[in-house]
């Protein structure tokens, strides 16, 4: 069989980036600054590309900085220095489409991947972009079929990126989908003057909608008032088709999503390509991942999505997440005691009992999902209420200020 996919998982802030390597993403994406697709979610500073460099390079993860969005003459200065500490900090690759970016990074000797917004969906855009870039993320909209005549198509005709390698193929295989073309909407800027292609989507797609009648002014009854907003995609029972469609990146989306939704995620998706590759790739695996994957952010899960040719059950019926956990914000941490591994958290709000399913959340230490085993305060006790100091046993290191989480079950 060929070489194992990459998983590229999405980074929004240092606790997602920590998830990510902690669940063994080969390579994460993030975006800086204003210049990305998700702009209006991003806590990185141009400041932070150092930081993020050191913390993937010390774990053997490949960078990728999005600078995605379409460019104005007045930004193209800032694109360039974004580029030039990009380069400095040793980032391995940067996402765009934007000629300018394009061609600025190719002076600078940088990686260019060529994000899905370039809407590639054939063999000749492919070959156009393979003089500027080895990766290119197709189009969302491909089916698994055109897609892996693409790939065939790239071997056969031995289309070569600039390093001289074939030219890699990348696929998104989980989470939001836009109702346009490869993200490519005007709703938010008609409505709200808040360009998507800028990073500043409104997702008003989102929303309800009632359908009326022109000349008549009545509305027509719908089982569904969410008439533009998909489902998210999920491919974890796809995963032996997408590896021998000979994809060779699995990108996961959701950079606004939580340290946990990442963690999650990748997690699912790095143990369905092991199976695959090991022959252990089940039902009952895939029934497993997906209960794993309703217990964080989705909207429902559109089960293989274009890539199997799927035109039905694709809205979602429901605004935002539907998961089946819900987290809530009780606590944070004040001290830790390694030679005990147990962890001090001061309760600002709520209660927690032996039992409960907690979650641990900071920009060094990641994610921590566990079950609470014992409790103390200053003695040993069943339960502790808001305002107490108390200490739970945790395996994995906690720090100062971490948050803590209460995991219940989502009733919605």
């Amino acid at each position: 069989m060929n070489q194992k996919p990459k998983v590229l998982a999405p980074a929004g802030y240092f606790d997602s980036l920590q998830a990510a390597i902690d669940a063994k993403a080969d390579s994460i994406y993030f975006g800086v600054g204003s210049l990305n697709m998700r702009k209006s979610s991003s806590s990185f500073e141009i400041t932070d590309l150092f930081k993020i460099a050191q913390i993937c390079q010390e774990n053997g993860v490949e960078t990728n900085l999005t600078l995605n969005s379409v460019i104005y003459d007045e930004e193209i200065k800032i694109m360039k220095e974004v580029i030039d500490m990009a380069k400095d900090a040793k980032i391995t690759a940067i996402i765009a489409h934007d000629m300018a970016t394009i061609q600025y990074a190719r002076e600078k000797g940088i990686k260019i991947h060529i994000s899905t917004q370039a809407n590639v969906s054939n063999t000749d855009a492919v070959r156009y972009y393979s003089q500027f870039s080895d990766l290119v993320v197709l189009a969302r909209e491909l089916s698994l079929e055109q897609v892996s005549n693409i790939v065939k198509n790239i071997e056969k005709d031995n289309i070569r990126g600039p390093s001289n390698n074939l030219v890699t193929i990348e696929t998104f295989i989980h989470g939001a989908l836009c109702s346009a073309i490869s993200g490519k909407c005007y709703m938010s800027l008609d409505h709200y003057n808040k360009s998507a292609n800028r990073g500043e989507c409104s997702q008003s797609c989102r929303r309800k909608y009632k359908v009326i009648e022109e000349e008549t002014n009545k509305e027509l009854l719908l089982d569904n008032k969410y008439i533009m907003s998909l489902k998210d995609l999920c491919t974890i029972g796809q995963i032996d088709k997408l590896v021998s469609a000979g994809i060779k990146v699995f990108k996961i989306e959701g950079r606004a999503r939580s340290p946990e939704y990442v963690y999650a995620v990748t997690k699912a998706y790095k143990e369905a390509i092991d199976a695959v590759y090991e022959n252990t790739y089940t039902k009952e695996k895939i029934d497993a991942w997906i209960e794993e994957l309703s217990n964080v952010y989705n909207r429902g899960f559109w089960h293989g999505g274009y890539y199997m040719g799927n035109q039905t059950d694709i809205w979602s019926g429901a605004h935002g997440s539907i998961a089946k956990e819900k987290k809530t914000y009780i606590g944070k941490a004040t001290n830790f005691f390694s030679k005990l591994n147990v962890a001090e958290f001061l309760l600002h709000s709520h209660k927690v009992k032996i039992g409960d399913k907690i979650l641990v959340i900071g920009p060094t230490t990641g994610v921590i999902k566990t079950k609470v085993t014992s409790l103390y305060t200053d003695k040993k006790v069943t339960q502790a209420i808001k305002g107490e100091k108390v200490a739970i046993a945790i395996e994995k290191k906690v720090r100062r200020n971490d948050k803590l989480y209460l995991i219940e079950k989502n009733d919605r």
